[in-house]
């Protein structure tokens, strides 16, 4: 653990005038603020900023991100640099708080800005925090949650043990042409002893079009401290480059979130299940090209997030979703039948973890696989091209429908480390439903979720 963090939610309400218009818009601003220590007034506070901009009949964007530094001692500001997306267009607002003590309440809530797109200015605004409705709210949201170090769960598990499968892999969705990016790096030891090596694949999923992808390696492991590598492909914290066949990629990747557990943590410090998965971050963003040919394709703050799997090898059955559900919000699933012989006889275990406002349900991830004493566990229903889940905790209860769309699905083998096959269909453009509810002396509907397109699934058998 690296110590405490530091999270709250603000909200910011006023106008802009769009360049070459002659009226004002009334704006919105949503804010979630995540930083990886705790806040200092006295000094400057690097904040990630997450949330919903909207501007009246032209912008309604709910995967705003970007920063925030707060330093209103140290340098008298509090700034905000966000990028979002407008009638198609990739724009970013930067402004900030002048903090003054001559008037301490106005330089603290009111943030003049500016609009641009590509460095050239097309707007200007004025947003003001509200004071009557907005301080209450915004002092119940500071919490100090501990933080995981990011950078160390990026590092290779694997300590020379035959019999052992570890991936890195990285997901995205470019949020201009609806593009999908699926990036998959593996290591694999063999459980006779020999050599272990080190092979993937890159694979674009256009949003109207044939998926297209490419294999790297396999080549032998060279021992990698802080990622993974081969020759031409690696994986480090921040950065993923590599070349594999007419693929060439390079992506900067910002963490957006806390890390999050899909499976119990002491199973990814100590492998008592037959696999364990993680999320380093729990959202991410990603800047970059991936350029295939003679087609580049340009992501610029697309949302997504890499994951981490260690294990003795791939289930018998299973299911994945990662869902980005927009303004901080984020679900991953796991679902899986084991190949252990008991294990392998049981419905699939579902691994659900819902991150929304900032926390995580169920509150233990436990619950959803084995409830209590193995009464009320989440159910999964594995099949193509839609699979579902369902599962009650507490005072609340999901519906998770999952379609894989077979044009925009690609099929690959897996090899594990014993030798035998399993066949995995991916998309990075799938389609998803959530629907969650709360019990209010009947069941009454609490949000709803529909992605089109955007959401990252996988059904995998044998």
């Amino acid at each position: 653990m690296s110590g405490r963090g530091t999270e709250f939610r603000e909200t910011l309400l006023g106008t802009f005038r769009l360049d070459g218009e002659g009226r004002t818009r009334a704006a919105r601003l949503d804010l979630r603020a995540s930083a990886d220590t705790v806040l200092r007034p006295a000094g400057t506070t690097e904040a990630r900023v997450t949330g919903r901009i909207r501007i009246a009949g032209w912008a309604d964007d709910p995967c705003l991100v970007g920063e925030l530094e707060i330093a209103p001692l140290a340098r008298r500001r509090i700034r905000y640099r966000l990028a979002f997306t407008a009638d198609g267009r990739r724009l970013t607002l930067d402004g900030w708080k002048s903090v003054t003590p001559l008037r301490p309440v106005h330089s603290m809530t009111v943030l003049p800005c500016t609009l641009y797109e590509e460095g050239k200015r097309v707007g200007v605004g004025a947003l003001r925090f509200p004071l009557g409705t907005g301080l209450a709210p915004f002092l119940a949201s500071f919490r100090f949650p501990r933080r995981a170090d990011a950078d160390a769960l990026v590092a290779p598990r694997w300590k020379g043990e035959p019999g052992r499968t570890e991936v890195w892999y990285t997901t995205t969705t470019d949020q201009v042409t609806g593009d999908g990016l699926w990036l998959h790096h593996e290591l694999v030891a063999p459980t006779d002893g020999s050599g272990a090596h080190a092979h993937g694949w890159v694979a674009v999923f256009p949003k109207d079009g044939p998926v297209e992808h490419a294999r790297f390696g396999p080549e032998p492991w060279q021992g990698c401290t802080n990622g993974f590598g081969t020759r031409e492909v690696s994986v480090r914290p921040g950065r993923l480059t590599g070349t594999a066949g007419a693929f060439t990629w390079d992506l900067i990747e910002r963490a957006q979130d806390a890390p999050l557990f899909t499976f119990p943590r002491w199973s990814w410090r100590r492998l008592l299940l037959p696999a364990a998965q993680i999320l380093p971050a729990a959202r991410a963003t990603y800047d970059g090209t991936v350029t295939h040919d003679g087609r580049t394709l340009t992501l610029k703050g697309a949302p997504g997030a890499s994951a981490r799997i260690y294990g003795h090898g791939n289930a018998r059955r299973w299911a994945w979703l990662h869902a980005d559900l927009g303004g901080g919000d984020v679900l991953e699933i796991v679902a899986a039948v084991s190949t252990r012989p008991v294990l392998r006889g049981l419905p699939p275990l579902v691994f659900l973890r819902l991150r929304r406002h900032g926390r995580t349900w169920p509150r233990r991830v436990e619950r959803s696989a084995v409830g209590w004493a193995g009464a009320g566990r989440f159910r999964a229903e594995i099949g193509l091209p839609v699979w579902t889940v369902t599962g009650r905790s507490g005072l609340r209860r999901i519906r998770v429908e999952v379609t894989l769309p077979q044009a925009r699905t690609l099929t690959l083998a897996y090899t594990d480390p014993d030798g035998s096959e399993a066949v995995c269909r991916n998309s990075e453009t799938a389609d998803a439903v959530v629907r969650l509810e709360r019990w209010w002396g009947r069941w009454r509907p609490e949000a709803e979720w529909r992605l089109e397109g955007t959401a990252h699934a996988e059904v995998g058998g044998r």
